[in-house]
C-alpha cells in the first residue's frame, strides 16, 4: 500500500514585492510558472512517521520534523483525527534550496499523497487552505501551470499561457536562505518609498499570447537585488547565459538558481552548454513550461476494497 505523487518546480516570472509588513511578512505579486523539473513524494503506511530522501543534494534536506512534507503530513492528520504514522520518501529532482520551491513542491505532494493513502477525504479548498498554513508557495505547488500570487504569495489566480516555453535553470555552488534574502531587501529600501506591488500587464499578456520575446522583455524579480548583494558571484552566471544568446536572464525566486529563458529546445541546448563550459555555476538543467501540479502517479493498492472505493 503506497501512494505516490510527483509535483513540480517553480519560476517567478514576476515577483513585485511590497514593504515589510507587522507581521514580518510582504505583500506579493507573484506571476508563478510551474517547470518541468520535478520531486516525487511517496507515502507508506509505517509504525511512526519518518522521511527520507534521495537524489541530488539529498543531504542537505531535512529529515526531521521541520520537513514541509512533514508537517503536511501531521496538519493533515491533526484535522483528521489520524495518526500520523506514515513514511514519507522523497525523490529529488528540484534544486535544493535554488529557489524553485522544491521544500513547498514536497509538502504539496505529502499532503495530496496522504489524503490518498487515509482516505482522508480532504476537498481541494481545504487541501489549499491547509497549503497556505504550510508556506506561501505551498499552494501554487499544488495548483502548477502558471497563476498570479497575492498576499504573501498563497492568494491564487489561475493565468493563461498560449504555449509552451523554454528555459534553462543554472544551480550554484551554494545556497541562500530566503529569509535572508528578505532582509537584505529590507537593509537595500531602507528609507525608500516601496510601492504596492502589482502584477505586469505586459506579462500577462505575453504568457497568454504565448511570446516569448515579449515575456523576456516583461520578466523581474524584486528579490535580484538583494540575492546579488549576498551572493555577487551570480552576476556572472547572468552574464554568461544572456552571452550564449538566452533572451533573458533572471535570479530564480530567493536564488540562488538562475533562470534563462530561450527561443525552443535548441536554443536551450546551447545555451546550457555555454553555462557548462563557463565555470560560473555547479550544475545545468532545462524544462519547459508551463507543468502540470501536483498529481498521483501511483494510487494506494488495497486488494480488500472494491474498485471505486
Amino acid at each position: 500500500m503506497s501512494v505516490t505523487v510527483r509535483v513540480p518546480a517553480k519560476v517567478n516570472v514576476q515577483l513585485a514585492v511590497g514593504a515589510a509588513r507587522p507581521d514580518g511578512f510582504h505583500d506579493l505579486a507573484n506571476v508563478f510558472l510551474a517547470v518541468g523539473l520535478y520531486d516525487d513524494v511517496t507515502v507508506t503506511p509505517a509504525d511512526e512517521l519518518r522521511v527520507t530522501c534521495e537524489g541530488p543534494d539529498a543531504d542537505q534536506v531535512p529529515l526531521d520534523r521541520t520537513n514541509l512534507a512533514a508537517r503536511a503530513a501531521l496538519a493533515l492528520a491533526g484535522r483528521r483525527g489520524i495518526e500520523p504514522a506514515v513514511h514519507i520518501h522523497i525523490t529529488k529532482d528540484i534544486p535544493v534550496a535554488g529557489g524553485m520551491a522544491g521544500g513547498s513542491a514536497d509538502g504539496a505532494g505529502a499532503l495530496l499523497a496522504c489524503n490518498e493513502l487515509w482516505r482522508a477525504g480532504a476537498s481541494r479548498a481545504e487541501l489549499l487552505a491547509i497549503c497556505a498554513d504550510l508556506g506561501s508557495d505551498v499552494p501554487f505547488s499544488l495548483v502548477g501551470g502558471a497563476a498570479l500570487g497575492t498576499g504573501r504569495g498563497e492568494r491564487l489566480t489561475a493565468l493563461e499561457v498560449g504555449a509552451t516555453f523554454h528555459w534553462v535553470f543554472a544551480m550554484a555552488g551554494r545556497g541562500l536562505s530566503t529569509p535572508a534574502v528578505f532582509r537584505e531587501f529590507d537593509r537595500l529600501a531602507a528609507g525608500r518609498d516601496i510601492p504596492e506591488p502589482v502584477a505586469s500587464r505586459d506579462l500577462l499578456d505575453a504568457l497568454a499570447k504565448g511570446d516569448a520575446f515579449a515575456l523576456a522583455a516583461a520578466v523581474s524579480n524584486d528579490l535580484q537585488p538583494a540575492a546579488l548583494s549576498l551572493f555577487p558571484e551570480l552576476a556572472d552566471t547572468l552574464a554568461a547565459g544572456r552571452a550564449a544568446g538566452a533572451l533573458t536572464a533572471l535570479v530564480s525566486g530567493s536564488g540562488p538558481t538562475t533562470a534563462f529563458l530561450v527561443r525552443d529546445a535548441g536554443s536551450a541546448a546551447e545555451v546550457a552548454a555555454a553555462l557548462r563550459a563557463s565555470g560560473t555555476c555547479r550544475t545545468v538543467r532545462t524544462a519547459t513550461a508551463p507543468a502540470p501540479g501536483a498529481r498521483v502517479l501511483a494510487p494506494v493498492q488495497d486488494p480488500g476494497a472494491p474498485v471505486g472505493a
